[in-house]
Formats: structure tokens, sequence, C-alpha cells
């Protein structure tokens, strides 16, 4: 019985915290994007370096591995290791002309 009234005030308490994250952008941006847009980023730097190896030769033979390489492993990279922690509006710099 003590069990489920402690079970019962935990999921209370974290479900009366909701609104105040909801409240708070930065906050619940931020966690959003640690739990789950990083590591979505990391997934999709894994599988754009092995689109990258695979689009390899044919970039070769293109003249196109530059641009291959900084759209599959560069952007990836960049959004996931030096985009600041929560911001989704910025898209600075990588890869765009000045």
């Amino acid at each position: 019985m003590r069990k489920t009234i402690l079970t019962a005030a935990v999921i209370f308490m974290i479900l009366l915290s909701v609104p105040a994250l909801a409240a708070d952008n930065g906050g619940a941006a931020i966690i959003a994007d640690t739990l789950i847009v990083r590591p979505l980023g990391i997934a999709s730097l894994a599988l754009g370096t092995a689109g990258f190896i695979v689009s390899l030769p044919f970039a070769l033979t293109s003249g196109s591995v530059e641009t291959t390489a900084r759209e599959l492993v560069g952007e990836p990279f960049h959004f996931t290791f030096t985009r600041p922690l929560g911001d989704f509006s910025r898209r600075d710099g990588f890869g765009q002309d000045p």
C-alpha cells in the first residue's frame, strides 16, 4: 500500500511539473535536444558516413567528393556537435555560401 501511494505521488509530481517545462521553452528544448535530437544526429552521422563510403567511387569519378563529404558527413557532424544545445533556429555556416 505504501509503495502504491509513493508511486502515485511521484507520478503526480511529474505530471504537475510538465506545464512548468512547457512554459519555459528553453529548458524543454534543451532536454529534447539532449535526449532525442543529439542521438538522432549521431545516428544520421553514422548513416551519412556509410553513405559517403558507398558513394565515394562515384564521387571520385564525377569530381564531387567535397560536396558529397560536406552534405553526408559535415552537415550531420556540425548539427550534432557544434550547435548550441536547444538551439534549432540557427543554421549558421557549415557548407553555406557567405
